[in-house]
């Protein structure tokens, strides 16, 4: 997954860590997470830190079996550390959530060995860059209890577990007969690595001949594409020597097209390119049958994980030395337009072997099997009659839903896929039934595979639960409504109405590749808003920019300026009767209403970072290389402040404070800053000298200040700290088993919960903790409101109504209604009021409608729906002249539908000319309309008349027609509206 970089906080270096359970005071001091600033340390509390469920989200490059216990399983990720499989749980545990800010890089895990001798031992070789983005070195961690504590040897060279080339491998090794031994395959020309004490000091190995020359693109000027993957795979023969002797048959592997093969069958002392080995691809795996002494690779044109567009997979009979090709579709044919990876043996019965498309993003991954060591294969799809296919399996995402990324393909391609970036396909080594593989996106698998071979269909399920991979961009926690509303790197974003549940879907209408901002109107909070970045190119109808009403349950796109292709920092008004943007690269902008239009501002440089005010809807802030800007006229036009001395430099997060006018915090590399005047002045905290953001949370019990929070460096401790005195004393509410990394791009406190804090990881998802000193949080509300009576219509015209219904009743409180018209397959709502009535506006004359209520609780709980009312309009008026409008769908297809709208004379009088507005729910985009003219601005949509259909007769109609695009939803307008004239 691509990722993004935080700014650095200074810390001091932590040469011994400790992770899991086993932490202690002690170790925590010895480990040396003090920066000495002079101040005494901040008070510390204990508390228990939790996953915020979305269960996945990120790239998993590897899944490593121990081939020796049962159920031991460990995976590795590219920018979220490592995982042990509990098999009591059926879930994954985070072994490294240890790792701080000043060795942030080593949740970039590049490979993980897992001790077949004493089956405790576990290493992991960290580093997330070998660029100049990670500032540290590669490291190899080591642990004798299963990753509950750490030790770590820095290495002389950086190494890479979010660079190029990450799913290769493993590149580190224990040797099954002499576990003393270990081998480490390095990148960037740094070749072969050797321990002989546990990993505890490494060597490197002078007689390895090949550190491997193959690059993506050894001419990138930032240091990525140019990456050298290097040796990639080590992989021993174990019937070579007896228990406790050093290996003597050792393969390694190694990116170099022509090279890519080497042995050695003297333990390491001397090593030689393998014979007659094929050439011109890059053996991304290695796996060895230690039974009939067959090595297998698979092989691949690049060194992935997003490309790869041919490869082959062969055999290496190594007794004899006879190579022999063995693909399910060789190199050779036109067919093959993917490279081999996930290389995988049946230690049961080592004739079955799998392999994976590396890359096949059209229309699907594909996993082959033999039972025959590749004398013959399947598929696990098979062209039908085109463009269906005839499979296998069947997938059950039951338990994570959003895998379906909101899409509706079209076949041949499906939604869920099977994966993408399937570089570890891995056969439990005790059960023939059980494989897990990785994707782009999550950890699948099924505990019935044989079922393959008796032509059976096996199911495929996300085998991910507890392992959480997203970069966190953005969070809020509004007063009312979902607890957490989440922007997320690479996967949008999510509403949380249970925190231990994964939420159905991501944000969709439109689909951001990766949310950026997020805010809510304050005293309004069913109106959000989110920017977020997409190809321009790709979707040149869709906006950056995507509103909600109801509190982020459903969304729709606004316009846009020119020349935004990435989502910025956006804030709302605080009722939400306004907007200003600052897309990235583009001018700050504001707008009244929902997007419909924007006009740039004046007086803020491009690139600031924009808040609102939580009192003042009028008011809105700016910040901007070491200057703060206000504006007092809804964002028309803003003013550098006199305010001196904030960070010039670096990340700067700032927010205002709820229920306090003009109140601010800002957080930067030098410190935290208060202003109470809007931003004219601020005050530094002393004892604060870094810190990286802010957020509020419900007062202390006895207090009317929010709580504080903050990941800042406190007393010369970098963690999250808490304030309950407006900052005059902190507490810090994390430990060192739980620093997170480059925590803290996204921070709040929970308004409702006293103590409650969302603390967003760069790769380690959403994490919460419920401090306070012990104050436990109310129980989960999981009871729905009561149903709402059925309303009533009252004041009823041509043009609107007023609906009333009996009030619903609920265990906490109602936080509100949504009102709903009956619509066909998708009914529109109309409103979300906070009171048992709502008015309607801008019906049609005479036209029948039908609405019902829904009530939501504080929770996020909704009720039954109220029973239907019916009511007809009255007829139009002025001159015996009116007209109505009728919305259909005339056909639909994914991506696009006909629409079909009649206009209708309900006058008494003929009419010369009519108008139809409506605004589409879901963000469609007209492409084509006959018999009218028409304007589109964002949803909002006005068609004229024609020239030749304008004149209507007393009962008389027309129609007029459209074609449009729709993305994950086709919804139908709430109104639609005809006027004559």
């Amino acid at each position: 997954m691509r990722r993004r970089l935080f700014s650095l906080l200074a810390a001091g270096a932590v040469a011994c860590a400790a992770a899991g359970t086993g932490l202690t005071a002690q170790a925590a001091a010895a480990a040396g997470n003090t920066a000495g600033s002079g101040t005494a340390s901040a008070a510390v509390e204990t508390n228990e830190w939790k996953n915020v469920r979305i269960d996945g989200g990120g790239f998993v490059p590897g899944i490593i079996f121990n081939q020796t216990e049962k159920n031991l399983i460990y995976a590795r990720t590219d920018i979220g550390g490592a995982y042990r499989w509990d098999q009591a749980g059926k879930s994954w545990i985070p072994l490294l959530d240890w790792v701080g800010w000043d060795k942030w890089g080593y949740n970039g895990v590049v490979s993980l060995a897992t001790d077949p001798v004493e089956t405790d031992r576990v290493y992991v070789a960290a580093g997330m860059y070998t660029n100049d983005w990670d500032p540290n070195k590669g490291a190899i961690l080591r642990s004798a209890d299963r990753g509950k504590t750490w030790q770590a040897t820095e290495l002389p060279f950086k190494l890479g577990g979010n660079m190029p080339g990450r799913g290769m491998g493993e590149r580190l090794a224990v040797d099954p007969n002499d576990n003393k031994v270990l081998y480490l395959g390095a990148p960037d020309g740094n070749g072969l690595w050797r321990s002989t004490d546990k990993g505890v000091t490494w060597a490197k190995v002078a007689s390895f001949p090949n550190p491997g020359n193959y690059a993506q693109d050894p001419n990138d000027p930032n240091g990525y594409l140019s990456h050298r993957p290097g040796v990639v795979w080590v992989t021993f023969d174990p019937a070579s020597a007896s228990a406790g002797q050093t290996t003597k048959k050792i393969y390694v592997g190694v990116a170099d097209k022509e090279n890519t093969v080497y042995s050695s069958a003297d333990g390491g002392a001397t090593w030689t390119r393998v014979p007659g080995q094929p050439t011109g691809y890059i053996a991304h795996k290695g796996v060895l049958d230690h039974k009939s002494g067959t090595l297998y690779i698979a092989t691949s044109d690049t060194g992935g994980p997003y490309d790869g567009g041919k490869g082959d997979v062969w055999k290496l009979n190594t007794a004899t030395g006879a190579w022999t090709r063995i693909s399910p579709v060789p190199s050779s044919s036109a067919d093959d337009y993917f490279g081999y990876s996930g290389l995988t043996i049946d230690r049961q019965n080592p004739n079955t072997i799998m392999v994976a498309t590396q890359i096949s993003w059209w229309p699907d991954a594909i996993f082959f099997r033999s039972t025959d060591a590749g004398a013959t294969w399947t598929r696990i799809w098979d062209w039908g009659s085109y463009p269906d296919r005839t499979k296998r399996y069947t997938m059950d995402i039951s338990s994570a839903p959003w895998l379906t990324f909101g899409a509706n393909p079209q076949l041949p391609e499906e939604s869920p896929k099977l994966g993408w970036m399937n570089e570890s396909l891995e056969i439990d080594p005790f059960d023939s039934d059980r494989m897990m593989y990785g994707t782009g996106a999550t950890i699948y698998g099924t505990e019935e595979l044989k079922k393959w071979d008796t032509g059976g269909t096996f199911t495929i399920k996300p085998m991910v639960k507890g392992l959480e991979e997203t970069a966190v961009l953005d969070l809020i926690s509004p007063p009312s409504g979902a607890p957490l509303v989440s922007a997320l790197g690479d996967i949008g974003g999510f509403r949380h109405t249970d925190l231990t549940k994964v939420p159905p879907m991501m944000f969709t209408s439109p689909v951001f590749t990766s949310s950026t901002s997020l805010d809510y109107a304050e005293t309004n909070p069913s109106v959000m808003v989110r920017a977020g970045n997409f190809t321009d190119a790709d979707r040149p109808n869709d906006s950056h920019v995507a509103f909600s009403t109801d509190g982020g349950a459903n969304w729709f796109q606004g316009g846009e300026p020119g020349g935004i292709n990435e989502g910025g920092t956006v804030a709302a008004a605080a009722d939400g009767s306004r907007f200003v943007w600052a897309p990235k690269g583009v001018a700050v902008h504001h707008s009244v209403g929902f997007g419909n239009s924007w006009t740039a501002s004046t007086g803020i440089p491009t690139g600031a970072v924009v808040e609102s005010d939580r009192v003042n809807a009028r008011k809105f802030y700016g910040f901007s290389a070491g200057r703060f800007y206000a504006s007092t006229d809804g964002g028309a036009t803003f003013t550098a402040t006199a305010a001196t001395g904030l960070p010039a430099e670096g990340n700067v997060k700032f927010k205002a404070v709820p229920g306090h006018e003009g109140h601010i915090w800002l957080a930067g590399e030098t410190g935290l800053f208060r202003s109470t005047d809007g931003g004219a002045s601020f005050t530094k905290l002393s004892g604060i000298t870094a810190a990286v953001n802010v957020g509020f949370g419900k007062a202390a019990p006895g207090k009317s200040y929010h709580a504080l929070y903050a990941v800042a460096t406190v007393g010369g401790v970098t963690g999250v700290h808490r304030s309950d005195d407006t900052g005059a004393t902190w507490v810090r509410v994390n430990d060192d088993q739980h620093q997170y990394g480059n925590m803290g791009e996204a921070l709040t406190g929970d308004p409702r919960v006293y103590g409650r804090v969302y603390l967003g990881t760069n790769g380690r998802g959403i994490v919460y903790a419920d401090t306070g000193g012990g104050t436990p949080p109310p129980p989960d509300d999981t009871t729905p409101p009561s149903k709402p009576g059925r309303p009533a219509a009252s004041a009823i015209t041509s043009t609107g109504a007023t609906l009333t219904w009996t009030a619903s009743t609920d265990n906490e409180s109602v936080a509100g209604y949504d009102v709903y018209r009956e619509a066909g397959a998708t009914d529109v709502k109309a409103g979300s009021p906070t009171a048992a009535s709502f008015a309607l506006t801008g019906l049609s004359a005479a036209t029948s409608y039908t609405y019902y209520v829904v009530a939501r609780d504080t929770a996020g709980n909704t009720s039954a729906a109220s029973d239907p009312v019916t009511f007809t309009t009255a007829p139009g008026s002025g001159g015996g002249e009116g007209c109505a409008a009728t919305y259909k769908i005339a056909n639909s297809w994914p991506g696009g539908f006909q629409g079909e709208v009649t206009v209708k004379n309900t006058g008494t009088a003929a009419v010369n000319g009519w108008t139809v507005k409506w605004s589409f729910p879901d963000g469609q985009k007209i492409t084509q309309l006959w018999s009218g003219v028409h304007t589109q601005t964002g949803a909002d949509v006005t068609v004229k008349n024609a020239s030749w259909n304008g004149s209507l007769n007393a009962g008389a109609s027309t129609t007029f027609g459209f074609g449009a695009s729709w993305t994950s939803a086709n919804g139908v307008p709430a109104a639609v509206t005809c006027t004559t004239g």
